[in-house]
């Protein structure tokens, strides 16, 4: 799946581009060489991945071995999300349909339809 690069005008301070770089994620790739009259002395490659498990978990981002991926982040990570049609905010999509979001009270149709219990 490859990503579209998107210019992002609102001024935000520096928790927007924090967020902004876990939400879409971020790789590095470098290749360092030091030769002298041609000759490779010393080559190292770089390769780092900055993202939220969210973002890790949609894209197949792979872990190191021995990495423990039964943390309760992880878990979490790994429930599908939607935004919230009102205040944006990510809530788990079964949560958003069933009962509404917990943020700023946003109710759907289906949660509407189901009478209250009593």
């Amino acid at each position: 799946m490859a990503l579209d690069a998107e210019r992002y005008t609102d001024g935000g301070g520096l928790a927007d581009v924090v967020d902004r770089i876990l939400d879409k994620g971020l790789v590095i790739n470098a290749d360092i060489m030091v030769s002298v009259s041609g000759v490779e002395l010393l080559g190292v490659r770089i390769r780092a991945a900055l993202a939220s498990f969210e973002t890790a978990a949609r894209y197949g981002l792979e872990f190191p071995s021995g990495t423990n991926l039964e943390t309760p982040a992880w878990q979490e990570a790994v429930v599908a999300k939607e935004n919230c049609p009102q205040c944006e905010k990510r809530v788990p999509t079964e949560d958003l349909l069933a009962s509404g979001c917990p943020w700023c009270g946003w109710i759907s149709a289906r949660a509407s339809a189901i009478p209250p219990a009593t």
